[in-house]
């Protein structure tokens, strides 16, 4: 299978790309990068050199990966999403050293032109929605909107809204592969395998 370079990408030497990766127009992946198997890379994507993707990410065109970020395996980021790497920024004042980590868990979701501040984490299978800001941490299965980012109920592995308040207690299955998550309180959990 290999792997796919449009001609006017750059791939710097050392970079590491999975089998059956595409990197598309105008992208550019720095030396240091770690990409999965099966990834994606959109029009106009950076990924910088302290950055690990896993397996069959997608990555929508022009965003920027920037140094400190992993994504799991299965994160589809949306177009023009945005990562952030450094708290405080200042032109004048140098912080490279203060970079705070950023972790994307396996399955979730980031919606066109969100942003994710640094040090934070998004749960697995979470869902930041179109344009949210995302300052603290999100839960596994967490649906989030608005500015800052709340959540305002949960989401199946499948990408279906479940029929759940924000928070509390209670059951629901997926609509489109019946696999029941059960609520308590703050957290969401699977209960079943779809029937």
């Amino acid at each position: 299978m290999g792997v796919t370079i449009h001609p006017s990408a750059i791939v710097d030497d050392g970079a590491v790309l999975g089998e059956g990766t595409r990197v598309w127009h105008f992208a550019h992946v720095s030396a240091g990068a770690r990409i999965g198997e099966s990834c994606s890379l959109g029009q106009g994507v950076y990924v910088g050199n302290d950055v690990t993707v896993g397996r069959n990410v997608k990555i929508q065109n022009n965003v920027s990966v920037y140094d400190a970020v992993t994504l799991e395996d299965d994160v589809f980021c949306g177009p023009s999403m945005v990562f952030t790497n450094v708290h405080n920024p200042r032109s004048a004042v140098p912080r490279k050293a203060e970079y705070r980590r950023t972790l994307v868990r396996r399955g979730a979701t980031l919606g066109a032109n969100c942003t994710i501040v640094c040090g934070s984490t998004v749960g697995e299978h979470a869902f930041v929605g179109a344009g949210a800001v995302v300052s603290r941490d999100v839960p596994a299965f967490a649906l989030v909107v608005g500015v800052p980012a709340r959540r305002i109920g949960w989401m199946s592995r499948h990408g279906e809204r479940l029929d759940l308040p924000a928070t509390g207690h209670g059951e629901a299955a997926c609509p489109a592969t019946g696999e029941r998550y059960r609520l308590d309180g703050d957290t969401l959990t699977p209960c079943s395998s779809p029937t």
